[in-house]
C-alpha cells in the first residue's frame, strides 16, 4: 500500500523522536546557474521586488540603451559544497536526527563528488537536477544516489540528450537508471511552469512524461520553494499517478530546505527502497510559511 505522510514543524503533534533520520533533497550549490526571470515572476508578488527590478531596468536601459531581459541572466548560489551539505546537515541535527543530504545542482555532479573525498561528507550521494527538454518546454529531474564509478558516463548521456533531445531515446536512457536499484528518480516542482509555454502546455507535458514513463519515475516532489497552492496539486498529481510525494527544498543561498522527509533508516539506499516501495514521510519545517516572494529571491541571505 502506498502512503505518504506530511507533517507541520508548528504543530503541537509534531514529534521528531518518533523517527531516526532526517533527509534533505535538492538543494543547490555554486556549481549551479539559476536564472533570474524568477525574479519577474516574483515581483507580481512583491510591490518592493516590483520597485527594485523597475530600478534596474532603468539603470541598465540607461547604460546599455536596451530592455534588461532576465530570462537570459543568470546567478551563482553563494554556498561551496560543504557549506551548502552543513547548512542542511545542521537542521536536521537540530531535531535531533541524524542527517542524510542529497545536493542536486542543475546538470553537475562536482558538488557530490567532491565531497565523497571528506570524511565528514562522505556518505553524500552523487545526484543532480537533470534538466530534460520535452514537448515543447523542459521539465527537471532530480536523479538521487547515481553509482558513483558510472556517474561520469550517465552525465554524458544527459547531456547529450539535452543538446540533441529524440524522445524515443528517454526510455533507455530511464530504464538504465531504473536498473540501479539504488537510484531514485523524483519529479521536481512537476506543475511549474518554468519555461513560460503556458499552464496548459505545461501540464501536458508534465502529465506525457508520467503516461509515458511512469514506472521510472518513483516520486513526485513537495518543492519548499513553490506556492502551497501549486504544491497541493503536485500532492494530487501523485495521487493520481500512485506515486508517493517526496520533499524537495530547492534551496540555493544560506537558509534550509523549507522541506525534508524523515524517516527511521540509516543509509541513503534504504531511503531509497523505502521511496521505491511508496512510503514517504514529508516534514514543511517551519520557514515555509514565509511569504513566497520572499522564498524565492536570491538575495534573500
Amino acid at each position: 500500500m502506498r502512503a505518504t505522510r506530511i507533517h507541520l514543524q508548528w504543530s503541537p503533534e509534531f514529534a521528531a523522536n518518533r523517527f531516526r533520520t532526517g533527509v534533505s533533497l535538492h538543494s543547490h550549490t555554486l556549481h549551479s546557474r539559476e536564472t533570474l526571470d524568477c525574479l519577474g515572476r516574483a515581483a507580481r508578488y512583491s510591490s518592493v521586488l516590483r520597485w527594485a527590478i523597475r530600478r534596474a531596468e532603468a539603470r541598465y536601459r540607461a547604460n546599455y540603451g536596451t530592455d534588461l531581459d532576465l530570462t537570459r541572466g543568470w546567478w551563482t548560489p553563494p554556498l561551496a559544497p560543504l557549506d551548502a551539505y552543513n547548512v542542511e546537515s545542521n537542521q536536521i541535527r537540530a531535531f535531533g536526527l541524524s542527517p542524510l543530504v542529497s545536493l542536486t545542482d542543475h546538470d553537475d555532479i562536482e558538488a557530490p563528488m567532491s565531497l565523497q573525498a571528506i570524511d565528514a561528507a562522505r556518505t553524500v550521494p552523487v545526484s543532480v537536477e537533470w534538466t530534460v527538454p520535452f514537448r515543447g518546454t523542459f521539465l527537471h529531474l532530480g536523479v538521487h544516489n547515481l553509482p558513483p564509478l558510472r556517474a561520469r558516463t550517465i552525465m554524458s548521456r544527459f547531456r547529450e540528450f539535452t543538446a540533441r533531445p529524440h524522445e524515443s531515446e528517454l526510455r533507455e536512457i530511464f530504464a538504465y537508471i531504473h536498473a540501479h536499484q539504488h537510484t531514485l528518480v523524483v519529479f521536481n516542482h512537476p506543475l511549474w511552469d518554468e519555461m513560460g509555454v503556458g499552464e496548459t502546455a505545461h501540464r501536458k507535458a508534465a502529465l506525457g512524461l508520467l503516461g509515458s514513463f511512469r514506472d521510472f519515475i518513483h516520486a513526485v516532489e513537495l518543492n519548499g520553494l513553490r506556492p502551497w497552492s501549486e504544491n497541493r496539486q503536485a500532492i494530487m498529481l501523485a495521487e493520481n499517478w500512485s506515486k508517493p510525494v517526496i520533499s524537495g527544498g530547492d534551496g540555493s543561498v544560506q537558509k534550509p530546505n523549507a522541506t525534508i522527509n524523515l524517516t527511521t533508516t540509516g543509509t541513503f539506499s534504504e531511503f531509497v527502497a523505502e521511496i521505491r516501495n511508496g512510503h514517504s514521510t514529508v516534514l514543511l519545517a517551519s520557514h515555509y510559511r514565509e511569504a513566497h516572494a520572499a522564498r524565492i529571491t536570491p538575495g534573500r541571505l
